[in-house]
């Protein structure tokens, strides 16, 4: 079975190769009509990252409040997101830019202590939070904007991490599943697109290995700053309990609420595109095992109720939990559609195993670079990680379809940032290029018979991008945090509203 996928990594990278060497250099040209009559063009957001109002209104503390606000050090301009886009008291602003650009869809997440503040039943719900998501709701149905919810982005809940370590603990299986079902009842009259997680092996890999996001927890052998963890055990065991987690959340919304509310529930997974280093067969299993322990790592699960063999293989001394049969039973099949957030793709190649210090990021014995004989895979943006590759969206898609049953899928992030200046800046004609190229890479995938049904540009606003803080940005519309948050969209912006009433986007 590893070989078959092992070869339709290599063929899915081949085609694409030879289908799009004839690409142009100059910035793709697209139309709507380009894209199937149903298909959704939207922008995403998250509640840390542009509500702002952290203290008001009986929300509680989440560990991003915890981390940034007490810690100002671990961000990089020590700021945090008390204040961000102020999305809390400007919604509509935000509603009506959406509906000007022409999206017909925002892609939005709730937070988890706005609606319970101390994370739990016990800890009482927040009658004002579900009253601001409410309005939110109803303020995009009015523009005829759907509203696709996130259940969880990284937010949680200060409490339950207090309680008995957040998602270290097993108890927050249920107090998740408690979350979701209100979140259902509250607002699945009208939201009829779910996702349970938002990129959940961001959590796993930045929160538990490297220790650079919240909660900041690691190996002290792999970065001294973080105060306790164990990069080598705990990053499973948190993945562990948030695939639980989702997997719980679809199980309520399939039992109580989607045969009357007709909506869909799915999860919304990150991962870059890898390619062999050489073509060597080492190189080529290497980046098959990148891949195991990125995109396969959550979805596998959710097709076969089990972890890929590549990280039972690697993950050695009983660090890698196992699921139940009724765990598993639950699992298999809990998505009715796939998010992929896509942003830059890696080499991967073959290395030694260790022999000691574990961590998530030496399991599958591969290295993973940008670069590749000093040549970086593709320009870099503002962001070091982010390499701009558009092929790698292209050939992820397809590797979702051919190896997971060809699912459903959106593209739920995709984006570029610029660094950030005191200046109002509009002219992003990079990121027009950005957007025109891995759309192209979409479309094409549709062509050969990938199932998206949407995509959603990351990010609507310029806002606080987690550890980076306020030094890059994302948006399609400038903010300016100096002078009350206005609102200025960017040429990307315009360029958008072209292509969505047909007329040529550049």
């Amino acid at each position: 079975m590893r070989t078959k996928y092992l070869s339709l990594l290599v063929l899915i990278v081949l085609a694409s190769n030879e289908v799009l060497a004839q690409n142009k250099s100059s910035t793709p040209k697209l139309r709507r009509s380009d894209f199937p009559k149903d298909f959704i063009f939207g922008s995403a957001t998250s509640a840390y990252q542009v509500e702002g109002a952290a203290h008001e209104d009986g929300r509680g503390p989440s560990i991003w409040d915890t981390f940034s606000e007490k810690y100002p050090e671990k961000i990089k301009d020590g700021s945090n997101g008390s204040v961000a886009d102020n999305s809390y008291h400007l919604y509509k602003e935000d509603v009506a830019l959406l509906h000007q650009i022409g999206f017909n869809a925002y892609r939005f997440s709730i937070s988890w202590s706005r609606i319970l503040p101390r994370g739990n039943l016990k800890g009482g719900i927040n009658q004002a939070g579900i009253d601001y998501y409410n309005n939110l709701i109803n303020e995009l149905l009015s523009k005829g904007i759907k509203p696709f919810a996130t259940i969880f982005h990284w937010d949680t809940p200060q409490g339950l991490e207090d309680a008995y370590g957040g998602f270290r603990g097993a108890e927050i299986v249920n107090d998740f599943r408690d979350y979701a079902d209100i979140c259902f009842k509250s607002f699945g009259d009208r939201v009829k697109h779910w996702m349970t997680l938002n990129e959940p092996l961001t959590v796993v890999q930045q929160g538990y290995v490297a220790g650079v996001m919240a909660p900041g927890r690691c190996s002290k052998f792999t970065n001294p700053n973080c105060a306790a963890g164990n990069g080598g055990t705990e990053p499973y065991i948190v993945g562990h309990n948030l695939i639980l987690s989702h997997g719980a959340a679809v199980k309520v919304y399939r039992e109580k609420y989607q045969a009357s509310q007709k909506g869909q529930v799915g999860i919304a997974l990150n991962a870059g595109w890898n390619l062999p280093y050489t073509e060597s067969p080492e190189d080529r299993s290497a980046a098959a095992r990148a891949m195991a322990f990125t995109f396969d790592y959550f979805m596998e699960p959710l097709v076969t109720g089990k972890y890929p063999v590549d990280m039972v293989n690697n993950v050695k001394g009983g660090r890698l939990p196992t699921f139940t049969a009724q765990q598993s039973k639950m699992l298999k099949g809990s998505y009715d559609f796939i998010g992929i957030n896509y942003y830059s793709s890696t080499y991967a190649k073959d290395v030694p195993c260790p022999t000691g210090n574990f961590t998530m990021f030496s399991d599958p014995c591969a290295s993973v670079t940008g670069e590749r004989e000093g040549v970086p895979i593709g320009p870099k943006a503002a962001s070091d990680w982010l390499l701009i590759y558009p092929k790698g969206i292209r050939d992820l898609v397809l590797y979702a379809k051919y190896k997971f049953k060809d699912p459903v899928m959106y593209i739920t992030e995709n984006g570029r940032d610029e660094f950030s200046t005191n200046k109002i800046f509009l002219q992003d004609g990079d990121r027009i290029d950005y957007y025109a190229r891995h759309l192209e890479m979409v479309q094409d995938a549709i062509s050969v018979g990938a199932n998206v049904k949407g995509f959603f540009a990351w990010s609507l606003l310029d806002n606080f991008e987690w550890a980076m803080g306020y030094t890059v940005r994302f948006g399609l519309v400038y903010v300016d945090f100096n002078d009350g948050c206005k609102r200025y969209p960017k040429k990307s912006a315009q360029w958008f509203r072209k292509l969505l009433n047909e007329k040529k986007s550049n």
